[in-house]
């Protein structure tokens, strides 16, 4: 098994995450390669179990991963962020779920969100994610910190792409892409503790956030065909744009949004923060205390 970490000058919470993912017990050999991106890597990491090496690749978190899974010669590859953590006992039940499934390319599980010292659990209901369902519901708990993939068939689906905006969403496209082929296995406990918030690098990188979200428009038009994945997407675009003071755009989306399910919930809050009533900011501070998000 080799795990890969990725990281961007967050020092302490990288040495937590890495710290989570070497205690885990698990019967096989276990590696982990950090890639440090658009910073010099710390040799002092390195050790037995653990390699530190640099993104060679398209910087940001994509190429980062790319240059982790392409280091590693492992059958299994799995993912941790810098800011997460793995909690006893992922690791073995992912293990044993994809060996039930000897077809599938990736396994996630729950994850449990830590948001201002709260936790707040969030599941799939289902132990296997279709493509559909993805397309639906962007899922939240089916997340990057929770995967582990099979390193060939991986590789051949393309790995991580590299060219989506900010590398934002990119675990959702690698979702998708697998369960082209075949369903994602789910291990629907929260073995992940996702720490969640202001310290996220793409919590306040909106115009990243609606470049990706058009990206994922022009490359899975489905999402469009979709009344509920339509809305949602529109809502976010929406959203987005009145974050940054694109009235106009801001109001378009949420137009479409209303037309494409008028039961989206979105777009009152898009609304709110075009006229000036509240900010982005606030509004995303008051759903993530209840481990929600836009």
């Amino acid at each position: 098994m080799g795990v890969v970490l990725p990281t961007h000058n967050r020092p302490e919470l990288l040495r937590r995450a890495l710290e989570s993912v070497l205690a885990q017990d698990y019967e096989g050999e276990l590696r982990a390669v950090v890639v440090f991106d658009r910073a010099e890597p710390d040799a002092s990491l390195a050790g037995d179990r653990v390699e530190v090496i640099a993104n060679t690749r398209e910087p940001g978190l994509a190429g980062a991963r790319n240059s982790g899974i392409l280091s590693l010669d492992t059958d299994l590859v799995a993912f941790c962020d810098d800011d997460d953590l793995w909690l006893p006992g992922k690791l073995a039940a992912q293990v044993k779920a994809l060996e039930g499934e000897p077809d599938a390319v990736l396994c996630s599980s729950g994850i449990m969100i830590d948001f201002d010292g709260r936790e707040l659990p969030r599941l799939a209901g289902t132990g296997r994610v279709t493509y559909d369902a993805l397309i639906r519901d962007r899922m939240m708990s089916v997340h990057s910190s929770t995967y582990v993939a099979r390193r060939e068939p991986l590789i051949d689906i393309g790995m991580v792409d590299e060219t989506i905006p900010g590398s934002q969403g990119e675990d959702w496209d690698l979702a998708l892409r697998a369960a082209r082929r075949h369903p994602v296995v789910n291990v629907d406990e929260p073995y992940v503790r996702v720490l969640w918030g202001m310290t996220s690098y793409y919590a306040q990188a909106w115009e990243t956030k609606v470049a990706a979200l058009e990206w994922f428009l022009e490359h899975y038009p489905e999402i469009g065909q979709e009344p509920g994945a339509a809305g949602r997407v529109y809502g976010q675009l929406a959203f987005g744009c009145a974050t940054v003071g694109r009235r106009r755009d801001a109001l378009r989306w949420s137009a479409r949004a209303f037309r494409a399910n008028w039961r989206e919930r979105r777009v009152p809050f898009a609304l709110a923060v075009t006229t000036g009533a509240v900010s982005g900011k606030r509004v995303l501070l008051t759903l993530h205390a209840r481990g929600r998000g836009i």
